[in-house]
């Protein structure tokens, strides 16, 4: 409840610089993030490289797909602005936002602001995609997915296309996350890969932190974990 107010613009007398380091990122989801961006890279790499690191790339997918599936549950029982009720907002507000992009002063969202929340959205969705299609594709030549012999040589080499297709889109969708980083940065002043390192954000007024249970995220990771593997690699 207390929690309540901390889209609110800042006041006159907090912009000239009472600011307040205020924890807004649980550990749990800084972990995700960045082992995140190192199975992306991973999987990356090792596709360009070729068949020599393909099982790499399998097993990099498959983790992928654990963390997607733990960053949806997440979304439902983490900390605060980790879930989606915190940043999923409508059409109506998402188009507010964006009408305020390009002044230059940092946002008065804590967490994710409304565009960038259906950009957390987006990018998930991409990346489930990615995992889900990948594990039923072929190259023709040597590589299989896990799960190839379950589905015919036609349904693979449709889901390959797709694995291929949103292999692009994916890379767009990294580049504007970048890109999105940079001109908070740099244009609005707001630095959004300091708190994503250390949790914390300075603020505006004060405000508590709401974290997730760090047991509850250790296993529910292991039960997905367990329960893909299983799926995959032994009923698969």
């Amino acid at each position: 409840m207390a929690n309540q107010k901390l889209d609110s613009t800042p006041s006159q007398s907090d912009v000239g610089g009472n600011l307040y380091p205020i924890k807004v990122w649980d550990i749990t989801t800084r972990l995700f993030h960045w082992i995140l961006v190192t199975l992306v890279t991973v999987s990356f790499v090792t596709a360009k490289i070729g068949a020599s690191t393909m099982l790499y790339h399998e097993w990099s997918g498959v983790a992928i797909l654990v963390l997607v599936l733990f960053r949806i549950v997440w979304g439902f029982v983490g900390g605060r602005e980790s879930r989606f009720a915190a940043f999923v907002r409508g059409p109506a507000s998402v188009l507010r936002y964006v009408s305020t992009l390009f002044q230059r002063k940092p946002s008065r969202h804590l967490g994710h602001n409304p565009l960038g929340g259906w950009s957390v959205l987006i990018l998930l969705i991409s990346l489930l995609i990615q995992a889900c299609t990948g594990l039923f594709a072929n190259d023709d030549i040597l590589t299989e997915g896990p799960l190839f012999d379950l589905v015919s040589k036609d349904t693979s080499d449709w889901l390959t296309g797709i694995h291929h297709l949103n292999q692009t889109v994916l890379l767009g969708l990294i580049c504007v996350h970048v890109c999105a980083i940079l001109f908070y940065v740099f244009f609005k002043g707001d630095n959004l890969i300091y708190p994503m390192f250390t949790g914390i954000k300075q603020w505006h007024q004060d405000a508590p932190f709401s974290q997730g249970n760090a047991w509850l995220a250790a296993a529910t990771a292991t039960l997905l974990a367990f329960t893909v593997y299983g799926l995959i690699y032994q009923i698969g």
